[in-house]
C-alpha cells in the first residue's frame, strides 16, 4: 500500500467515525423536529451536522456523500429561515438521508456500485419535496449542483455552492480537538490493565491482616517488657548475683530498644499501607473508569426504531429517556442492547394502542415509552414503562387454560404476579399468530434469560388500560461483584448479592417437618430449607454453635433456604472467569480471592435453584439438622401447661417433672399462645375455661398456625360431657382428659403414648 493510499484509508476512517457520530445528532434531532418543526436549536444542530458532513465527504473524495449531504443542508437550512415547514415525508426523506450517509462512511464502493440507484433516488425525492410555503420559498432551496458539476478534486471553501462563513470552522474545530483527546486502545489491552489494577487492589488489601498481626506483636511486647519490670523489682532486694541483675537489665533495655523501632516502623508501614491502598483503589477506579459507557450508548437509534416501527404500524410513539448519563460498564451496555430492544418492540407492537383507540380512552393520540435509568447499591436499575392498554388479565387466563399450564380452577385462584410469571415461559404467548414483531410476551424468556446473564433479574407490573412496566436491575460492572461469602465443607463460596433475599442464623427447633421435607418460618410462610454442602457434593463441616446460618434465595415466587456453616461477610470480589475448558461447572459461575489472598468460587444462583428443584424431585434430599436433632435427643422434651388454677398448674407441672419432663405454665390461653410463638414445646396441655382465651380458641389458633400446626395437644377439663369431649376433639385436640377421672397414672400414660418417654 502506498503512502497516499495509507493516507486515503485513514481519511476514510475518521469520515466514518464522523458519520457516526453526525448521524446520531441527525436523528436524534430530526425526531425533535417531527414533533415541534419549528424547534431553532434542533434546526441549527441538524443543519450544522450535515454541513460538517458535506465538508467532510468532500475532503476524502465521496461525491455521493456531498450530493445527498448538500441536499438535506439545503432542506434544513430553509426550514431554519422559515422558508418551509418540515412535514412527516420530509422527516422519512432526511432520516433515510442519514442512513445513506452512514452506509457510505461504513463502505465506500457501495455508493458507486449497488447504492447508486438509492442514492438518486433520495435525491430526486428531496429534490422533489412538499412543501407548505409558495413555490418561489422553494426556488430558493432548489439544489444548485446537478452531478456533472460535482468536482472530481476537493475544490477551495470560496467555491462550495452555499457558504457558510460562520458555520463551517466550528465543526471542524471541535472534530479537531476530539481526535487529539481520542487514544483508541483495543478491548484487550483494556481488559488487562483491568485485570492487573483488581490485583493490585487485592494484594494491598492483604496488609491490613499484616498490620494487625504487627500490632498484636506489639501487644506482646508490651506484656514481655511488663513481666520482665516485676522480674526486676522482685529481684532489687539481691537475691540475684550481679552478674544476672546485669543480664536482666540488658534484656529490658534490649526489648525497650525493640519496641522503640517497632513502634517507629508500625507507623512507616501504616503510612505506607495507606498510601498505597489509596493509590491501588486509584489505579483500579481508573481503570474501571474506562471501562464505563453513559447509558445513552446503548439507546443509540433505538428512539429513531421506535418511531420507525410505530409509523411503519400506524402508531405515532416517542421514547423518552432519563438518565442517559448513568455510567455504565461497556460489556453490560453491549447484552443489554438486545433485551431493551426487544422489550421496546413489544411495548410499540403490543402495548400502545392505535390512535383511534387512544382518543376513545382519553389519551393522547401519541403514545409515550418511558426508559429510566440509575444507580443504587452498586446496581444498575432501568425502568421501561408505556403508557398503553397493559395485559388483559382475563385473555392471560384463558391463554394459561387453554395451553394446559394449569386447570380453570387453579387458574382462577392466581393472583396477578403469579398470571404475569407465565408470560416470562419459553414460547408462551397471548397471540394466535406470530407476526415479524413480536407481541408482549413472546421472547420474554430469552430476555429474563439474557438479564440472568448479566447476574440481573426482570419483573414486570402493569396497570389494566395504562399500560406496563418492566423493572431490570443488573450489576454496573460485571469485572466486580458485591457478595456475601460463605463457608462450605470448609471452602469459601460467594454469593452475589444481587439473588440474595436476605441472611438469617435458625436455632434447630425453627425447623419444621412438613410433607416430608424441611422447612421454616419466614414473613407469614414456611420457606423450604436444604443443605449447601449436599447441593455443592462436599463434607459437611462444623457448623456454628451460635445457631444455622441460612442464606434467603429467591426465584419469582419460589424461595429457598440453603443452609452454610460460616459467614464470613460481605465482599467486593473481582471476577476471575473459570478456564473456558472447563465448560460450565455446575452452580458455579466464576472465580475470585478473598483478601488474604484465598480462593473463593461465585455461585451461580440460578443453577443452584434447577440443582434444588432436582433434588427436591429425587426425593434424595437430606436432613439440614440432623447432628442437631441427635444432639437434642439426649435433652428433656418441654410441655406446657396452661390452666387458670394455680392447684391445677402445680399438680401436672410437679408430676410431669418428677417423670423427667421440662415443664413451662401459662395462667391463660393467651398467655399459653404468646408462649408458644417464642419458644419450642413438644406438647401443650390446657384446661377449657380460662380468661381472656379459652383452651379451644387456643387449639384452634395452634391447629391453624403453619409453624405450630403439627404440634400435640391433650385437654384436661372438669367437663366430661360427650358434647364437651366432642368440642376439645374437633377444634384439634390429640387428647381428651376430664379432671373428674384424674389421676396420676391417666396423665402421664397420655403423655407418654402422645410423645413418649422424657428422654426420647
Amino acid at each position: 500500500m502506498t503512502p497516499d493510499q495509507m493516507r486515503d484509508a485513514s481519511l476514510l476512517e475518521l469520515f466514518r467515525l464522523e458519520a457516526e457520530a453526525q448521524t446520531q445528532v441527525l436523528n436524534t434531532g430530526l425526531l425533535v423536529l417531527e414533533r415541534n418543526p419549528a424547534q431553532a436549536d434542533q434546526l441549527e444542530a441538524c443543519m450544522r451536522a450535515a454541513h460538517s458532513l458535506k465538508g467532510a465527504a468532500r475532503i476524502v473524495g465521496l461525491d455521493a456523500g456531498v450530493r445527498v449531504a448538500h441536499v438535506m443542508e439545503d432542506l434544513l437550512e430553509a426550514a431554519r429561515q422559515g422558508h418551509v415547514r418540515l412535514q412527516p415525508d420530509n422527516i422519512d426523506a432526511l432520516l433515510q438521508g442519514s442512513d445513506l450517509l452512514l452506509r457510505i462512511g461504513a463502505d465506500a464502493g457501495w455508493a458507486e456500485s449497488a447504492g447508486r440507484e438509492a442514492i438518486e433516488a433520495l435525491i430526486t425525492r428531496l429534490q422533489g419535496r412538499s412543501v407548505e410555503e409558495a413555490p418561489p420559498a422553494r426556488e430558493l432551496i432548489e439544489p444548485v449542483i446537478p452531478p456533472p458539476r460535482i468536482p472530481e478534486a476537493p475544490p477551495p471553501p470560496p467555491a462550495e455552492p452555499v457558504p457558510r462563513e460562520v458555520e463551517a470552522p466550528a465543526p471542524a474545530e471541535t472534530v479537531s480537538e476530539a481526535r487529539d483527546r481520542v487514544l483508541r486502545v483495543s478491548a484487550e489491552r483494556l481488559d488487562h490493565l483491568l485485570d492487573i489494577s483488581s490485583k493490585s487492589l487485592v494484594e494491598f488489601q492483604r496488609i491490613k491482616p499484616l498490620n494487625d498481626a504487627l500490632h498484636r506483636l506489639k501487644r506482646l511486647q508490651a506484656s514481655a517488657s511488663r513481666a520482665l519490670d516485676v522480674a526486676r523489682e522482685s529481684v532489687l532486694d539481691g537475691s540475684l548475683d550481679p552478674q544476672a541483675q546485669a543480664m536482666l537489665g540488658e534484656a529490658r533495655q534490649l526489648l525497650g530498644e525493640c519496641q522503640q523501632m517497632l513502634a517507629g516502623y508500625m507507623a512507616d508501614f501504616d503510612e505506607f499501607g495507606w498510601q498505597g491502598g489509596q493509590r491501588a483503589q486509584l489505579l483500579y477506579d481508573a481503570a474501571l473508569a474506562s471501562r464505563m459507557r453513559p447509558f445513552a450508548d446503548v439507546l443509540a437509534g433505538q428512539a429513531r426504531m421506535v418511531r420507525d416501527l410505530g409509523r411503519s404500524l400506524g402508531k405515532p410513539v416517542r421514547l423518552d429517556v432519563s438518565g442517559e448519563t448513568t455510567q455504565v460498564d461497556r460489556d453490560v451496555l453491549e447484552r443489554l442492547e438486545a433485551p431493551l430492544t426487544h422489550l421496546l418492540r413489544n411495548a410499540v407492537d403490543h402495548g400502545i394502542e392505535s390512535p383511534q383507540v387512544r382518543l376513545r380512552l382519553g389519551k393522547p393520540e401519541e403514545g409515550m415509552i418511558r426508559v429510566h435509568a440509575r444507580h443504587h447499591a452498586g446496581m444498575l436499575l432501568l425502568e421501561l414503562a408505556d403508557d398503553g392498554a397493559g395485559v388483559d388479565l382475563e385473555r392471560l387466563r384463558d391463554a394459561v387454560v387453554a395451553r394446559q399450564f394449569a386447570n380453570l380452577e387453579t387458574a382462577m385462584r392466581m393472583t396477578e404476579e403469579e398470571l404475569l410469571a407465565f408470560l416470562f415461559l419459553p414460547g408462551f404467548s397471548m397471540r394466535d399468530q406470530v407476526t415479524e414483531v413480536s407481541g408482549r410476551g413472546v421472547g420474554l424468556d430469552a430476555v429474563q434469560h439474557m438479564v440472568r446473564q448479566l447476574r440481573g433479574s426482570v419483573r414486570m407490573e402493569q396497570r389494566s388500560g395504562q399500560g406496563a412496566t418492566f423493572h431490570i436491575e443488573v450489576p454496573l460492572t460485571l469485572s466486580v461483584v458485591r457478595s456475601l461469602v460463605v463457608e462450605v465443607g470448609g471452602e469459601a463460596y460467594a454469593f452475589p448479592l444481587a439473588h440474595i433475599e436476605r441472611m438469617t442464623r435458625l436455632q434447630h427447633e425453627d425447623i419444621v417437618q412438613l410433607e416430608g421435607r424441611q422447612h421454616f418460618w419466614h414473613e407469614g410462610r414456611h420457606v423450604g430449607l436444604v443443605s449447601a454442602s449436599q447441593i455443592l457434593q462436599c463434607a459437611e463441616g462444623k457448623r456454628d454453635e451460635h445457631g444455622i446460618p441460612v442464606v434467603l434465595i429467591r426465584e419469582r415466587d419460589t424461595c429457598y433456604g440453603v443452609a452454610v456453616e460460616r459467614f464470613l461477610g460481605e465482599r467486593t470480589l473481582v471476577v476471575m472467569p473459570l478456564d473456558p475448558r472447563l465448560g460450565k461447572v455446575q452452580d458455579l459461575s466464576a472465580g475470585a480471592l478473598l483478601d488474604d489472598g484465598r480462593p473463593v468460587l461465585i455461585l451461580d444462583v440460578e443453577d443452584l435453584l434447577k440443582s434444588v428443584g432436582k433434588l427436591l424431585g429425587s426425593g434424595r434430599l437430606e436432613r439440614v439438622d440432623r447432628s442437631g436433632r441427635q444432639g437434642a435427643g439426649a435433652q428433656r422434651k418441654r410441655v406446657l401447661v396452661v390452666d387458670d388454677s394455680l392447684t391445677v398448674r402445680e399438680l401436672e407441672r410437679k408430676l410431669l417433672a418428677g417423670r423427667g419432663y421440662d415443664v413451662a405454665v401459662a395462667v391463660d390461653g393467651m398467655d399459653g399462645w404468646n408462649a408458644l410463638r417464642s419458644e419450642h414445646f413438644d406438647l401443650l396441655i390446657t384446661d377449657i375455661d380460662m380468661p381472656r382465651m379459652d383452651g379451644i380458641e387456643l387449639v384452634t389458633l395452634v391447629r391453624r398456625d403453619n409453624r405450630l400446626q403439627s404440634l400435640p395437644m391433650m385437654v384436661v377439663s372438669y367437663k366430661d360431657r360427650e358434647e364437651d369431649r366432642r368440642r376439645g376433639l374437633d377444634a384439634g385436640a390429640d387428647y381428651y382428659l376430664a379432671k373428674a377421672s384424674f389421676h396420676d397414672e391417666a396423665l402421664l400414660d397420655a403423655v407418654v403414648m402422645l410423645i413418649g418417654e422424657a428422654q426420647g
